[in-house]
């Protein structure tokens, strides 16, 4: 699975794996693949520092990436306190009610939510290159568009390769004039945030549209065979991520979400603005279906949505509340069927893709 950006990057097969877990990351790495860690979550400079200090320790030498949320535009002396006050008390009492129907107990005193999501901001964004810089990443990736331009002539500064996920060629095409790299061509089957255009079309749009900078197919890739026709659709990689939460690394901190998670089909996950404001895929949920149902009161644009449910998630998820229990996961949820050690999953993805090869080799006739 070698193409020119694996060997311009080092790394021993085309397989990018976006993951907010650090161990999750050092092990795609240790097996040949470039683990990116997702930085959203980080609220502090010192907990980044904490587990990018974690990395170096774990990943053998090996390249790593980042992936950071960062608005294109510069906005100025906006704080969290501000975001805050622009809540409707209607909003909060929507979620207090749906709360409380489900019994849903309360976060013990002091106890902090862990999906008080604040890296979509400036400041916040801005401190966490500001320690990513000091560590040999290889790759810094932004999932809400292109970055700054300072921020790409930062990161250009440092030998950093910048991605940006893209879900229509319009949006590849603006990334490429904005001078990025890589292009993350996410479709609509993908976990997280996505656009309304199918893999199966997106790649070699993107591909097309920005030659020659390289595209990585992203969305509904769980076997070496989908590695395999991403790759003969133009791109130079695959961006993985749902794929990877129920690995053995992985740190779900819920079993029933796990558990959850094996069970569902490809048709349990629905693109809902729930969690965030902007349509990301997850499993469907009474809680997403009470945010999408006409009679409530609508979700709130980005940021002000997840702040707003960041309590309500966390508590959700602490004393797992299975009607309301979900998380960020793409179509492909169908084939993650058992737990898996990420070496295993690496080990299959390059297994199905050579079975793959051979296939079409035979097919060419050139067996």
């Amino acid at each position: 699975m070698q193409t020119e950006l694996s060997r311009k990057l080092g790394i021993e097969h085309a397989l990018f794996g976006f993951t907010p877990f650090p161990a999750v990351a050092a092990a795609i790495t240790r097996a040949g693949g470039l683990g990116v860690l997702g930085a959203v979550r980080y609220t502090a400079p010192d907990e980044l520092q904490r587990d990018l200090d974690w990395m170096e320790r774990h990943t053998d030498g090996k390249p790593y990436g980042l992936d950071v949320v960062m608005p294109a535009k510069k906005v100025e002396g906006v704080t969290e306190a501000d975001v805050e006050a622009m809540i409707p008390d209607s909003h909060r009492q929507f979620v207090a009610g749906t709360l409380a129907k489900h019994g849903v107990p309360e976060l013990d005193a002091g106890e902090a939510s862990g999906w008080r999501i604040t890296g979509w901001m400036e400041e916040v964004a801005r401190n966490q290159l500001d320690v990513a810089f000091d560590y040999p990443i290889k790759l810094l990736a932004n999932a809400l568009g292109s970055p700054p331009a300072d921020v790409v002539a930062r990161a250009h500064e440092h030998d950093v390769l910048v991605a940006a996920l893209a879900g229509s060629a319009r949006h590849a095409r603006k990334h490429a004039d904005a001078g990025i790299d890589i292009v993350v061509a996410q479709g609509y089957e993908a976990g997280g945030h996505t656009g309304e255009i199918a893999s199966m079309v997106l790649t070699p749009d993107a591909v097309e549209a920005v030659a020659p900078l390289p595209v990585l197919a992203a969305g509904g890739i769980g076997s070496g065979e989908q590695v395999a026709a991403a790759l003969a659709l133009g791109a130079q990689g695959v961006w993985t991520g749902s794929i990877w939460l129920t690995t053995t690394e992985a740190d779900l901190h819920s079993r029933a979400l796990t558990e959850k998670l094996l069970a569902a089909g490809s048709g349990d996950t629905v693109r809902s603005r729930a969690l965030t404001g902007k349509p990301a895929r997850q499993l469907r949920t009474e809680w997403t279906d009470a945010w999408d149902d006409p009679a409530g009161p609508g979700t709130l644009p980005m940021p002000l949505q997840g702040l707003l449910v960041a309590e309500a998630v966390s508590r959700i998820q602490k004393y797992e509340i299975d009607p309301l229990l979900g998380t960020p996961v793409g179509q492909i949820v169908g084939r993650m069927n058992s737990e898996r050690s990420v070496q295993q999953v690496v080990d299959d993805l390059t297994a199905g893709f050579e079975r793959a090869v051979d296939r079409l080799r035979r097919i060419a006739g050139r067996a």
